[in-house]
């Protein structure tokens, strides 16, 4: 299609073909699909919202319903897949590639492990909660997007405790999640001390807005590049483990605005904006960035900081909420993280090294030349076996410990 502003005319638009519902597939003897209209979105949105959450049994699930099992909540994009890639389907189909054959072979070995003997028994979800900015909520109440946080704990882990024989105290309900899954899973930990008791977050969307990706919101004037005597210095966005660039901020943003206007790019920019920022006079999204220039709004930034930032939040409320979250704070990053999320890290490390009374307790473990989706050292299997060891470590004297195996 070529568009001639001096020339004119009409340009014809023909909807010829829509996006398909999602296909759901259906259940299995271990994997089970629950989806249920949200009251509390739907009264924000003014029309029907549904929340759903996909989860994998263990093994004997159906043997023994005497047993009440801990979960791992396991944060991340939209997916109606089973959780960790469960699979009975064994080998990959012929002619798959090496990636392919690599990914089926993970997926076997945390189906073997998750069926066998000497391997904990707990229940393992995924969460669908998207939104019209994203392809889900980031699992925080946001004035743009509604009350996921309250909807995904007052209805969805409710309903999920409800429907399955899930232990119903916080010591139970592990956390995890990488990427946008890993900022929600240590959100939801610090925002919620009382109601989780731990998290284990990889490679988490920036929790520190010092270091935005590379951009310090707070103290710096633009996104796009910075001025450095008489240098104007573009800002990097992407870089290989190699530090070579892959794109700039600017090149991000533009991107995303070519996409779609009123931050309905469905990419990650609009929508942090959309879950961080407050409500703008056209109804959207007020913008951290100036489209145009990449100039930072400062009161923006301001709100971000009270609301969101992580770091902030913590050092706000240490004195309050710090024996709540001791111990229970397990995050795993890359060095080379491709997205610079590693900086923010850092910076929350530098903090709650300094807590005492108590001390926080956790762990943060860095990957070497790890890019981002860096998930730590441990395959899918030791994590969940870490995972189960903490709720075991946290469990009361008196819990019953019949879904427990060493």
């Amino acid at each position: 299609m070529r568009l001639d502003p001096r020339r004119g005319g009409a340009v014809r638009l023909v909807l010829e073909k829509k996006i398909p519902p999602v296909e759901v597939p259906p259940d299995t003897a271990y994997v089970k699909r629950i989806r249920f209209q949200s009251p509390l979105l739907t009264k924000f949105w003014g029309l029907p919202i549904f929340l759903g959450a996909t989860v994998l049994l263990p093994r004997d699930y159906e043997k023994d319903r005497s047993v009440f099992y801990p979960v791992n909540y396991e944060q991340g994009h939209f997916s109606t897949g089973a959780p960790g890639g469960f699979t009975e389907q064994g080998e990959p189909p012929a002619g798959a590639t090496q990636r392919q054959k690599e990914r089926a072979r993970a997926r076997e070995d945390f189906s073997r492990a998750w069926l066998s003997d000497h391997f904990p028994r707990m229940l393992y979800v995924t969460f669908q909660h998207p939104t019209p900015y994203y392809d889900d909520s980031y699992a925080v109440d946001s004035p743009n997007n509604g009350p996921y946080g309250q909807a995904i704990l007052t209805e969805l882990i409710p309903y999920i405790e409800t429907h399955f024989r899930a232990i119903r105290q916080p010591w139970a309900r592990i956390l995890s999640g990488g990427s946008t899954g890993g900022w929600e899973s240590l959100a939801l930990q610090v925002f919620h001390p009382d109601d989780f008791g731990g998290t284990f977050s990889a490679c988490p969307d920036p929790v520190d807005f010092h270091g935005f990706q590379i951009v310090n919101i707070y103290d710096w004037d633009n996104a796009w590049h910075r001025d450095t005597g008489f240098l104007r210095v573009p800002l990097p966005g992407e870089r290989d483990t190699e530090g070579v660039v892959r794109s700039t901020m600017e090149q991000q943003l533009r991107y995303e605005r070519a996409l779609g206007p009123g931050g309905r790019s469905g990419e990650d920019w609009d929508c942090w904006q959309a879950v961080y920022g407050p409500v703008g006079k056209n109804g959207y999204f007020q913008p951290l960035f100036a489209p145009e220039t990449g100039a930072i709004d400062k009161s923006v930034a301001a709100y971000w900081r009270e609301h969101s930032d992580l770091t902030a939040y913590l050092q706000k409320r240490w004195s309050e909420i710090g024996g709540k979250l001791a111990g229970k704070i397990h995050i795993t990053v890359g060095e080379m993280d491709t997205y610079y999320l590693n900086n923010a890290v850092h910076r929350l490390d530098d903090f709650l090294a300094t807590t005492t009374n108590p001390p926080w307790g956790g762990t943060i473990l860095y990957g070497p030349r790890k890019p981002h989706c860096w998930t730590g050292p441990l395959s899918l299997p030791e994590l969940i076996k870490q995972m189960a060891e903490h709720a075991a470590a946290r469990a009361p004297k008196d819990a019953d410990r019949a879904w427990w195996r060493d």
